[in-house]
């Protein structure tokens, strides 16, 4: 199971994180609010730890970010804020649980093993399962999920959006997505990879969702929320 350990202190992220990985977990450790944004965002994993205050984005807004995008990772708040409003205020965010320094360590360890078996993790080996921003690809099953919308996908769907997904916001020319999802044996007809984006478009864009995937005019596509 992977945690994501979100905190500016070392003094605290070193020896949890070691304690952490002794008990079986992989970790990931960021140490500002935008680098745990960004790795919630591009990795899947089974627990998010999270300090409150934080540089650059604090870990109730990385909270809130991630809720508005339909994920349902849990996520523990280690804070010292511990008034009642501050309590309601986090779980108001979208957090599971909430612990308050100074704490013992038996006490959190026990915390996790409890929000994991409350929501055990899903099949999520990164070999086959991604995730960028809302969006979610299953490999595996040929599924992808969309602010927790089911969409069901074709093999050369799939091929094509783990491309995209693998090189989010770079510029992927006709030619390279001909290379990648056809072999020089069977060349496509001339109009198939538009035909393929367009059905990819219609179910990964739903009605009022952000564009994914750009069309860069007579040179390719770039792929992202960012376009």
């Amino acid at each position: 199971m992977r945690i994501l350990l979100v905190d500016d202190e070392v003094e605290l992220t070193d020896p949890l994180s070691r304690v952490l990985k002794h008990q079986g977990y992989q970790v990931d450790v960021a140490c500002d609010g935008l680098e745990g944004s960004q790795l919630a965002r591009q990795k899947i994993y089974d627990l998010l730890i999270l300090d409150w205050m934080l540089p650059h984005q604090s870990g109730l807004a990385i909270c809130q970010e991630l809720r508005s995008q339909g994920s349902t990772t849990p996520v523990l708040f280690l804070t010292a804020k511990d008034t009642l409003d501050d309590r309601v205020m986090g779980l108001d965010a979208g957090a599971d649980d909430y612990l308050v320094k100074p704490f013992e360590l038996r006490e959190l360890l026990a915390r996790v093993r409890a929000l994991l078996r409350r929501y055990p993790p899903r099949d999520t080996n990164s070999t086959y399962y991604l995730r960028l921003g809302s969006l979610e690809l299953d490999l595996s099953n040929q599924l992808a999920y969309r602010y927790k919308r089911l969409i069901e996908l074709s093999e050369k769907e799939t091929q094509l959006l783990e491309y995209f997904m693998r090189h989010p916001g770079q510029l992927l020319t006709h030619d390279q997505i001909y290379q990648h999802l056809w072999t020089e044996e069977e060349p496509p007809s001339s109009n198939v990879l538009a035909a393929l984006i367009r059905l990819l478009r219609r179910k990964i864009e739903g009605k009022g969702e952000t564009p994914l995937i750009h069309t860069v005019y007579g040179k390719g596509y770039r792929f992202g929320e960012d376009g």
